[in-house]
């Protein structure tokens, strides 16, 4: 009689969380064309078929991985947005979001930089910053307002202040140095300031920027 425990079957919910994790891993590896889905179902111990049942194709599985990572991302930034606080903490908070995502889902950000899946032709990366545009310009209108900005002039300094942000977290993601705390504060210093204003050793002013890094 053999000793060996039963397998234990998984839930069809099981199933494509392990599916997704899965995908995650070799598509931030190798991208959406270098992933075939003989390497997906040999890494998950499936079949071809488990994987064509639970979402229809290799891009479909694609999608669900890049909506996923989308929406970790999206909602960490929007909820650092969202909170009460002067513009200057509420901009740190959003890039110390996008740093910690890139910090603690390097797989996830890869992939939203690579392929657009079908459901975001433009790109999910582009989708997001679009809509992280739409909440700062709404966050700093009362500062445009005040300087005597127009609505316009608005619109685009929103632009310049997340696209300035999404680089430099492209950057850091390889980097990894400075810390992001540092990188944070960095950032927040040249969009407040300008280069004739840059204080020489910048702190963050959000309340919750206690360093936890060891």
């Amino acid at each position: 009689m053999s000793n060996n425990p039963p397998r234990t079957r998984m839930t069809g919910v099981q199933r494509r969380s392990q599916l997704v994790d899965v995908g995650r891993g070799l598509f931030a590896a190798r991208g959406l064309d270098g992933t075939t889905i003989e390497e997906i179902a040999a890494c998950a111990g499936v079949s071809k078929p488990v994987i064509y049942e639970h979402f229809g194709s290799k891009e479909g599985l694609y999608t669900q991985v890049v909506d996923f990572e989308f929406h970790i991302l999206l909602d960490s930034i929007t909820a650092a947005l969202t909170e009460e606080g002067k513009p200057r903490v509420l901009v740190e908070r959003a890039a110390l979001a996008l740093l910690t995502y890139i910090e603690d889902r390097a797989e996830g950000f890869r992939i939203l930089m690579r392929d657009a899946p079908p459901s975001q032709p433009e790109g999910a990366f582009s989708t997001l910053l679009s809509q992280v545009t739409a909440r700062v310009e709404h966050i700093l209108s009362d500062e445009f307002h005040r300087r005597g900005f127009s609505a316009q002039d608005g619109a685009m300094y929103a632009q310049m202040l997340v696209g300035m942000v999404a680089m430099t977290g492209q950057w850091w993601q390889d980097s990894r140095q400075p810390d992001k705390h540092t990188v944070a504060a960095h950032l927040v210093n040249l969009a407040w300031n300008g280069l004739t204003g840059l204080q020489k050793d910048p702190e963050l002013r959000t309340e919750d920027s206690v360093r936890t890094d060891t």
